[in-house]
């Protein structure tokens, strides 16, 4: 019997924003992020590989929460990380503090209440 190999259905963007940055995310409103490192937990039922590509892409249409943060200038991200595991569990493990009730949870199974952590400055 041949082995199944992994199928990666989430992913963590570590994300840098270099300056203080105040930003309109879509109908969320107006936030201000500072300096220092965060991480996004996102997740694709198909074709991981494009979705982050579309994420590292500077020209895009906003689409997602995400979007509107990482358009913005200073802010750039520094590594990606895949997971078999499910968005929500990956999102509950991950150190850090929510900045941002609802960003990057929209569809949020498990009451995470956001899907974009700060883990420091």
């Amino acid at each position: 019997m041949a082995k199944q190999a992994l199928e990666f259905v989430t992913y963590q963007l570590n994300i840098n924003i270099s300056q203080p940055v105040t930003i309109v995310i879509g109908k969320l409103g107006t936030y201000h992020f500072p300096a220092g490192n965060f991480v996004y937990t996102g997740s694709a039922k198909r074709n991981i590989d494009a979705r982050i590509a579309r994420h590292l892409r500077a020209e895009k249409t906003l689409r997602w929460h995400i979007d509107y943060l990482l358009a913005a200038p200073g802010v750039s991200i520094t590594g990606v990380e895949r997971f078999v595991e499910p968005e929500c569990e990956v999102n509950q493990l991950a150190a850090g503090v929510v900045p941002v009730k609802g960003l990057g949870a929209s569809d949020c199974v498990r009451g995470c209440g956001s899907h974009f952590k700060f883990t420091a400055y």
